[in-house]
């Protein structure tokens, strides 16, 4: 993927939203406007009271204070309720927009062929951080239009004192986002990266600790881990050091600027005091209308940063970002030619698969799952045509896989259930759990379908999570399900009624089956009418 395409995916995005950025930007211009005519204005007005207390009392008296106090006000008025606006509008938009690239870029992870190539902190912290930085730039989109509109009335109040304060007040701004634009690669980017990679590093790595938390507290490596954890902390804060040092010199040197701009103004003025101190306020204010832009150029060091990971990721096997399958799902026949033997199931015919451990059983569900890359040549053909001619959507639209080292959320049962398919009711939720076994366990917990499950169903017992995944993938209403060791971790008995459940729903719904396991029980369920056994590694016991 392109830095062009990621472009486009952020246009895209941003469509919808772009009329929200247009008020903000419009509320930030009105926001500055009101800033800079206010410290002009009080300027003014301060300095002309006090001379106006110096002329005596007859010229104090003289002097009009209502309508500038009532100015002031007014101002004050307009410019915070402009700021709130442009917040309420720029960070709406924002995260909007965000949500939708996110929902995007996961479209993509989930179109790549092999998906168990993706490590999940890593992806967690791609979409969680990297956006985020995307975030602070989408945010500060405002700032442009807020710099020229101080821009612009600091240089017609710059104008009242003398056009040559207002020429030098122009060449200022402009230097002075140069100075931003030349200094940001040299003093930034390097820095941007390393934050950028050393957090996604600190991050990915919390999230696969914490998955491997209860073998981490078993065998003591909590203290290797926090030496690890130490020495990547470590090099994130060296670099969050080099990145603040670098915005604090481009800091200063806008600091600097400001101070020239004052100074200069004041230098040239000739016009009456209180004018000449509204124009050099007006300066001040100008400049500080330009910070906002300045330092979106200085972030857009991170987002460049973020940008190139996110660009990485969303490229990893030149997939496109929305893939469209052209077959729709596999439902007539699956055929299988492995070890010379060569089985075909037409739709709603079983396959109970057997043999050693390692012999390559569950690479052969994954693989008809969409999970794992076919190998070339691989004798699986779909509807007749081969399983790597076809695009990874259209296979595993076809196939709902319940694995044998089952992966939950770390949301309630509810949610694991849901994420099956959508429109789900109750009352499927409790029929997917009869047949999968579990409803009177859930029954039985203090929150029945919300009870959380824990971090990765860290809460259920080994067959509890063996049968919830059995319950999502019935509930997936695939045409073809697949079982890996269903009933690993169950005693006889719910083995038993498990298998006659499966049975019955198999039944009904039309659905076919292909299951691998090391128990009769479970074999049986392909092992009599229609169905088959097939031994990897050896030779088919009977085949339909």
């Amino acid at each position: 993927m392109s830095r062009a395409d990621m472009d486009r995916l952020l246009a895209e995005a941003i469509a919808p939203e772009r009329r929200a950025f247009r008020i903000a930007g419009a509320l930030a211009a009105a926001a500055t406007i009101a800033a800079v005519l206010l410290l002009g204005l009080s300027g003014w007005f301060i300095t002309g009271a006090a001379l106006a207390g110096l002329g005596g009392v007859l010229a104090a008296q003289g002097f009009n204070y209502l309508v500038p106090s009532a100015m002031i006000r007014l101002l004050a008025i307009v410019r915070t309720t402009a700021r709130y606006g442009e917040r309420l509008y720029g960070h709406r938009a924002a995260l909007m927009a965000l949500a939708t690239v996110r929902a995007r870029l996961f479209d993509r992870i989930l179109s790549m062929r092999d998906v168990r190539a993706v490590s999940a902190g890593d992806t967690v912290t791609r979409l969680v951080q990297d956006i985020g930085a995307l975030e602070d730039s989408l945010v500060r989109r405002p700032a442009l239009p807020a710099a020229l509109a101080g821009a612009v009335i600091g240089l017609v109040l710059a104008w009242l004192a003398s056009p040559w304060a207002s020429l030098a007040l122009l060449a200022l701004i402009a230097g002075l986002a140069l100075w931003a634009h030349l200094a940001t690669p040299r003093l930034l980017t390097i820095a941007a990266t390393d934050i950028a990679a050393a957090l996604a590093r600190l991050k990915a790595g919390m999230v696969d600790y914490a998955s491997a938390s209860p073998e981490i507290l078993a065998y003591d490596l909590a203290p290797a881990i926090e030496r690890s954890l130490a020495v990547e902390t470590a090099e994130l804060d060296r670099a969050r050091r080099r990145f603040a040092r670098g915005e604090a010199i481009i800091d200063a040197g806008l600091t600097l600027g400001g101070g020239i701009a004052m100074g200069a103004v004041l230098a040239i003025s000739n016009a009456p005091l209180p004018m000449t101190v509204l124009a050099v306020l007006a300066a001040a204010g100008a400049i500080e209308a330009l910070s906002g832009y300045v330092r979106g150029v200085s972030r857009g060091a991170l987002v460049t940063a973020a940008l190139a990971r996110l660009e990485d990721m969303a490229g990893q096997h030149n997939a496109p970002i929305r893939a469209e399958s052209a077959s729709g799902p596999i439902r007539r026949s699956i055929a299988l030619d492995r070890d010379g033997v060569h089985v075909r199931l037409e739709a709603g015919e079983r396959l109970g698969i057997a043999g050693q451990s390692g012999s390559g059983k569950t690479s052969l569900l994954e693989t008809l799952a969409g999970i794992r890359p076919p190998d070339r040549n691989s004798g699986i053909r779909l509807d007749d045509q081969p399983i790597e001619a076809l695009p990874p959507e259209a296979v595993r639209a076809a196939f709902a896989l319940s694995p044998q080292d089952a992966q939950l959320l770390s949301g309630t049962v509810r949610d694991n259930l849901r994420v099956a398919r959508s429109g789900l009711s109750d009352k499927q939720l409790w029929a997917a759990l009869e047949v999968a076994c579990l409803a009177v366990d859930v029954r039985t917990m203090p929150h029945g379908l919300d009870q959380w499950v824990g971090d990765g169903g860290a809460r259920l017992s080994g067959g509890q999570l063996k049968r919830l995944s059995i319950a999502r993938a019935v509930l997936a209403a695939k045409p073809w399900l697949l079982l890996d060791e269903p009933s690993e971790g169950l005693d006889m008995v719910t083995e038993a009624r498990l298998a006659r459940r499966l049975d019955t729903w198999l039944r009904d719904t039309g659905t076919g089956l292909v299951v691998v396991s090391h128990r009769g029980a479970l074999l049986a369920l392909a092992g009599k009418d229609d169905g088959s056994i097939l031994e990897i590694g050896g030779s088919s016991q009977s085949s339909p």
